[in-house]
């Protein structure tokens, strides 16, 4: 692994223990709106200033982007990280999993997903874990005062799937999508949907299955984002052996004209994807 993204990973395990100890002070929200309108906790906004600052200290990130923020925050450096800071925040207050999500680029964002150099999240559960993917690898780890303890070193989505969750309210669903679902249900796959992508798309890596935000009849490009959210995911689940799409290609086959643009998401086994690409 290349020395600057392993720092890159110790950085956000470091930050992540500050993130965390900070939760019970900042689960009210602040007065302002994140870029595309989302309401911002004061954990947002601390987790998005921890996450800036101990990156831009890595000596060889030449840049910060985060869904938190309008712009990208540059330094001089080769590499690109783009984070979403908490992946979930809404879940604070009722004390559910949350998470970080954080993708390296090689090129300064908005990037292609072909630009992607190595990516990662950190689950806020029961316990502090982290997952990470470069060099087609994929492993996981816990988490404990900043410091990193490997769990499992060979991440791979299970053949077997049997969990799926989805965003958004199923009368806004397109006719089409609900009929994929109609289908998957027919293979007594388990709901479990909690309200962050992190803590789903880490159910989807522990027993398989499919995770999507799909298009909506009045909002067709879905909610969630191509570069802090989607990249990311899709490259740590086809890293681990399963699949990404938009609805009709790989998420890592997009390059998003603004920064904070959004895509319809769907990560999971290969098969679902593709029984997914041809419904639709």
């Amino acid at each position: 692994m290349d020395d600057t993204i392993a720092t890159i990973f110790e950085a956000v395990a470091a930050s992540a223990s500050d993130i965390r100890d900070g939760f019970d002070e900042r689960r009210s929200y602040m007065d302002g709106e994140n870029p595309t309108g989302d309401r911002q906790l004061a954990a947002d906004v601390y987790a998005d200033e921890v996450l800036e600052e101990q990156l831009l200290a890595v000596d060889g990130v030449g840049s910060y982007a985060s869904e938190e923020r309008d712009s990208v925050v540059t330094d001089t450096g080769a590499y690109h990280v783009a984070c979403d800071p908490l992946d979930g925040s809404s879940n604070l207050k009722p004390n559910n999993g949350m998470g970080t999500i954080f993708g390296v680029y090689d090129e300064k964002p908005p990037a292609s997903g072909a630009d992607m150099l190595a990516a990662g999240f950190v689950l806020y559960g029961p316990i502090t874990t982290m997952v990470e993917a470069v060099d087609d690898s994929v492993t996981e780890y816990l988490i404990e005062d900043g410091d990193r303890t490997v769990l499992d070193e060979n991440v791979t989505v299970p053949a077997d799937p049997t969990v799926y969750g989805f965003g958004g309210r199923v009368p806004d669903w397109t006719e089409q999508f609900r009929s994929y679902v109609d289908e998957i249900e027919q293979d007594r796959l388990k709901l479990r949907y909690g309200g962050a992508m992190v803590a789903d798309v880490n159910q989807v890596l522990t027993h398989g299955g499919i995770f999507g935000y799909p298009m909506l009849e009045d909002t067709p490009s879905g909610k969630l984002r191509l570069q802090f959210e989607g990249h990311p995911m899709a490259y740590i689940l086809e890293a681990a052996g399963g699949a990404s799409s938009d609805g009709n290609q790989s998420l890592l086959a997009r390059t998003p004209d603004t920064l904070h643009e959004r895509s319809p998401l769907f990560v999971g086994n290969e098969a679902l994807i593709e029984r997914l690409e041809t419904t639709l």
